[in-house]
């Protein structure tokens, strides 16, 4: 694969991995290589993108994901704004097109916005003149969790080509699940998840992923543990006889991370229900989770995003928008 000089990211929003090829994916990780220095520095600020406006708009609760954009924005020099959905005109029955007119007339350079319907970014994006970037639309994705996840990755391994990386537990929910299978397939990894019959779809073998309903074959020599919580929030019916049950068969520990490889590392997105899908013991382990450090790599990853976004805009007036890419 040719380097990431030779090469450019030349999408006008980040709505997700699907479509992206290798060498955009990999300017986007060698961007943020350069943040994560920075960002351990003791003056950790630019002006990059002073005078630049960024609103981060969410529809769902989050912390990690909101307060990561929110310091990267302000680490980068833009003037950040937070909007939720509790406090905006949604709850005043104001529709999804009208927001984002409302929001286009002031002009903002980029907008990140979490929606928990499918789609909805996409659609907002087509109604906008300024670069989007999604920050998790319903169970459909979540690109720079999925690029944070891979800087972990490469930075502790070297490489994302040729591992075997295993995905556990509620797949079926986790848009998580889906970035990372897109991501991981693209630059060469071999992926598997792990799940109870219930929290899979067929879908995920058409993406060229191996299906495992057991831990033990499913860990089976592998490289990365990635764990996933249970997403109650969007089950409606039962999906596991009980959390105790669930943790039981699938939750990580000790002796289920005994099939994967020594040296095998452990991730969680966040947040982490400790005894529900993975150990307090497994979670901390110091030489193999990883899992604050995915928190550092959200920062500079999310910093590279908006400077490699905004590199596209120009001074010119707002012109008509553009579909999204």
């Amino acid at each position: 694969m040719a380097t990431a000089e030779l090469h450019t990211y030349p999408h006008r929003h980040l709505l997700g991995i699907e479509g992206l090829s290798a060498d955009e994916i990999t300017v986007l990780l060698d961007r943020s290589e350069e943040y994560v220095d920075q960002n351990r520095r003791v003056d950790k600020k630019q002006s990059l993108l002073r005078g630049r406006t960024q609103i981060n708009l969410f529809f769902e609760s989050s912390t990690r994901t909101r307060t990561s954009f929110e310091l990267a924005g302000k680490r980068l020099g833009a003037d950040v704004i937070n909007m939720s959905a509790e406090a905006s005109s949604i709850r005043k029955g104001e529709t999804l097109i009208d927001t984002a007119m409302t929001l286009n007339a002031m002009h903002p350079d980029v907008l990140v916005v979490r929606h928990p319907h499918s789609g909805a970014v996409n659609l907002l994006a087509q109604k906008v003149d300024c670069a989007v970037i999604n920050a998790g639309d319903g169970s459909h994705e979540h690109p720079t969790q999925a690029l944070l996840d891979a800087l972990t990755i490469r930075r502790r391994r070297g490489r994302l080509d040729g591992l075997i990386v295993a995905i556990c537990g509620d797949i079926l929910h986790s848009r998580v699940a889906r970035s990372n299978i897109q991501l991981l397939i693209t630059m060469g990894a071999r992926v598997r998840v792990v799940a109870p019959p219930t929290l899979v779809s067929p879908l995920f073998e058409r993406m060229g992923v191996a299906v495992h309903h057991d831990m033990g074959s499913g860990l089976d020599g592998v490289d990365i543990v990635m764990m996933l919580r249970l997403q109650t929030e969007r089950m409606q019916g039962s999906y596991v006889p009980s959390v105790r049950e669930y943790f039981h068969f699938f939750g990580l520990d000790y002796q289920k991370l005994a099939a994967a490889k020594p040296d095998a590392l452990i991730m969680h997105p966040g947040p982490m229900n400790r005894g529900v899908e993975i150990d307090t013991d497994v979670a901390d382990d110091i030489d193999r989770s990883v899992i604050r450090e995915q928190v550092e790599m959200g920062v500079a990853v999310r910093m590279a995003c908006l400077d490699v976004l905004t590199g596209h805009l120009s001074n010119d007036p707002p012109r008509k928008a553009a579909a999204a890419e």
